[in-house]
Formats: structure tokens, C-alpha cells, sequence
């Protein structure tokens, strides 16, 4: 497994930080060669189920999720998204945790262990790196854009 990390404090209050961030076709915008598509009616919350496809034509794969937790932020409590990622390439899981941040804002986490499959364990720290790395980008596009 590769588990990293993102962190954030934005001047967003914390309800529009998670809309943002859980604007699951927004994320395929933002992940270079990435397109997401939501499998189940909305509103979102826990069953919802969408894909993430990355590549080019043949070279691309699937990676599949599903909301297993959903508490939105709400006034003076933080709000959790876990995510499950059950797909034949990558598995693993993702948490987005959103809250007030001290001084206004709010604070944003986003936690995530994956594994690729044929990527050796002696690799994870390169693909943790990555992950920082790509996902940082989308965090960051997903709180900048409205």
C-alpha cells in the first residue's frame, strides 16, 4: 500500500469546500487524461458509485469507487467522505475530511492508500510521491474552481 497525504486551509467555509470536493465529475476536469462518470442517481451519499478512467484508447484503465461514509460538514462539525476503490488495477481506499479552520476557512485532509497492481512494494514511495503530487493539483483545482 501507498498511503499519502494531502492538507489544505482555503477561505472557503467548509459546506462549499466539501460541494467542491465532492463534485465527482469535476475531479475527471482536473486529473490529466481522467474522465468520471457516476453510476448511480443522485443526491451523493453513502452507495454512490462512480469511475475514474485514465489513459489513452487501449492504454487506459478503470478505477472504480464507491461512498462508504458520507457526513457532510456541518455547523461546528467536520464532515467525512471514505471512498473504497475496488478496482482490477487499483485498489485501496480514500478519506476527505473537511472543517473549520481556526482564524475562518476551512481546513481541508485528504488521505488515501492505494495499491497498483504490478507495481512492486519496493515502488510505493515513488507512487505515494505521485499520488501527493496529482491529487494536491485536483485538490487544489477542485477548492479554486466554483
Amino acid at each position: 500500500m501507498s498511503p499519502f497525504r494531502v492538507e489544505r486551509t482555503v477561505p472557503l467555509a467548509p459546506e462549499e469546500a466539501w460541494r467542491r470536493l465532492t463534485d465527482w465529475p469535476a475531479h475527471g476536469r482536473l486529473v490529466p487524461l481522467t474522465r468520471t462518470r457516476v453510476l448511480t442517481p443522485g443526491p451523493n451519499g453513502v452507495g454512490t458509485r462512480f469511475t475514474a478512467r485514465t489513459g489513452i484508447g487501449r492504454l487506459s484503465f478503470d478505477d472504480p469507487m464507491e461512498v462508504v461514509r458520507w457526513e457532510p460538514p456541518t455547523a461546528g462539525r467536520p464532515g467525512a467522505c471514505r471512498l473504497e476503490k475496488y478496482g482490477r488495477f487499483v485498489r485501496g481506499w480514500a478519506l476527505i475530511e473537511v472543517a473549520e479552520a481556526s482564524g475562518g476557512g476551512c481546513r481541508v485532509v485528504w488521505t488515501e492508500e492505494l495499491t497498483v497492481r504490478g507495481v512492486p512494494r519496493v515502488l510505493d514511495p515513488v507512487l505515494a510521491r505521485a499520488g501527493r503530487v496529482v491529487f494536491g493539483r485536483a485538490v487544489d483545482g477542485l477548492l479554486r474552481e466554483g
